[in-house]
């Protein structure tokens, strides 16, 4: 089968379409048939070599690119119920150490990494869910903060500032989001309830509008001590990068959300897109064989949205 690997760590141009074998799953394990990959960040801090760098991934010969996946179960290892040959699914890999991702014809993942696919989206669309999703929504889970609470969102227009803005106003949060002046409109209809845009001196101009500042923050556009200054003392502030972490001043608890597959959470994800809560957005949809010119895209930045491989 074809599959998106690399052997030697640098820019998009080291991304290499090969013949593999095709997977067999194990027990508990479930083989997809791919339709669509989401490209997301972190396949480019595998593919640049940034992970093996920050140690998260050991170094080895052949690395394999991707973590979303939506597809039809094609095979079931022993063991496995819930799931059956035909059923469409989404699914995250979540080991960045794998020598074969979601950039391929078919994938073997646990049967806890699935869940059934939207009812209401196109396999483009639903491999932009499970890795951002779950993200924000693990994240959401490290604060720890009673309804009512206020949590500021950077880079509230990406992909998973978006899902943290919606999913933070579901759990009764009041959410400050932080974007560029061009998204105040896209933010506000994921729930922001106020919009501060991107810019010097955000502390200062959130806390003008929350006076001692914001409970926490869900810090996807990587600002750290530019952020941190807008928590109030004792609050609560999430990294979502490795060494993205600023120095816990005031007594703000300070973690790092590190994404794990959870398919359970990934059904009750599914759920709020099917109900029209959670918005899905694609930017663009590429075949598989142009991984190259995606993660090109994916570097000039600008996009809203995930891209999407399509095989």
């Amino acid at each position: 089968m074809r599959a998106v690997v690399v052997r030697r760590f640098g820019g998009p141009e080291v991304l290499e379409f090969a013949e593999v074998p095709v997977p067999s799953p194990g027990p508990g394990q479930v083989r997809v048939k791919v339709a669509a990959a989401g490209v997301n960040p972190v396949d480019a801090g595998t593919r640049s070599g940034f992970l093996t760098e920050a140690g998260i991934v050991p170094p080895r010969e052949v690395l394999g690119i991707g973590w979303d996946v939506a597809g039809t179960v094609d095979a079931v290892g022993d063991g496995v119920a819930g799931f059956a040959i035909g059923d469409s699914v989404i699914g995250v890999q979540d080991r960045p150490s794998a020598a074969l991702g979601t950039y391929a014809e078919f994938v073997v993942l646990d049967v806890d990494a699935l869940a059934a696919a939207p009812r209401t989206a196109s396999p483009a669309e639903a491999a932009t869910l499970p890795l951002n999703g779950l993200t924000a929504v693990q994240a959401l889970a490290l604060l720890d903060l009673p309804p009512g609470a206020t949590v500021l969102v950077t880079g509230a227009a990406g992909a998973v500032g978006g899902y943290a803005v919606t999913l933070a106003k579901a759990r009764g949060f009041r959410v400050v989001a932080v974007a560029g002046p061009a998204d105040e409109t896209v933010v506000q209809g994921f729930g922001a309830e106020i919009f501060v845009p991107r810019g010097d001196f955000l502390a200062d101009r959130v806390r003008a509008v929350i006076p001692g500042g914001v409970d926490a923050v869900l810090d996807t556009a990587l600002l750290g001590l530019e952020a941190l200054d807008a928590v109030t003392n004792g609050g609560r502030f999430v990294v979502f990068a490795a060494g993205a972490a600023p120095i816990p001043l005031r007594g703000i608890k300070v973690e790092h959300v590190w994404i794990r597959a959870d398919g359970a959470a990934l059904a009750g994800l599914v759920d709020l897109v099917d109900d029209g809560t959670l918005a899905l957005r694609v930017a663009d949809t590429l075949p598989l064989t142009e991984a190259v010119k995606a993660h090109e895209r994916l570097a000039a930045g600008g996009l809203r949205g995930r891209l999407v491989l399509i095989s």
